[in-house]
């Protein structure tokens, strides 16, 4: 197999309908990095990696996810170590978060931004 051109991603955009709002969830939250807040977009740093998170303000019913019949579909997932820790710290602060599941040592769970953008957390 050929190497590809891509040396890896770079961001993903994600819409918001309150971008303050969004920038402080993620930021105090997911405890990412504020790199840059505009009135065009927030800027998100995950840890010291190459890895951005830029949130979008629209005023459109959009979202990061997509459906499978009718169903939201996670676009974006985030290994978390400490998953369980994770979760408690999302529920302590009122994030829609769905149970821990386990699949062949697998454990995961969906959880939802402040906008209703579906992600998942797993390890």
């Amino acid at each position: 197999m050929s190497k590809s051109f891509i040396k890896h991603v770079h961001y993903i955009r994600i819409p918001v309908k309150d971008l303050e709002r969004s920038a402080r969830w993620y930021r105090d939250v997911l405890k990412l990095h504020l790199v840059d807040n505009t009135e065009e977009r927030a800027v998100l740093k995950v840890n010291e990696g190459p890895f951005l998170l830029i949130l979008v303000p629209t005023e459109d019913e959009t979202f990061s996810h997509f459906t499978i019949n009718q169903q939201p579909e996670f676009i974006i997932g985030f290994a978390i170590p400490e998953l369980s820790k994770f979760h408690q710290h999302l529920l302590n602060n009122e994030v829609k978060a769905e149970r821990i599941k386990e699949d062949n040592g697998h454990a995961f769970f969906d959880f939802y931004d402040p906008n209703g953008n579906k992600l998942q957390a797993h390890w």
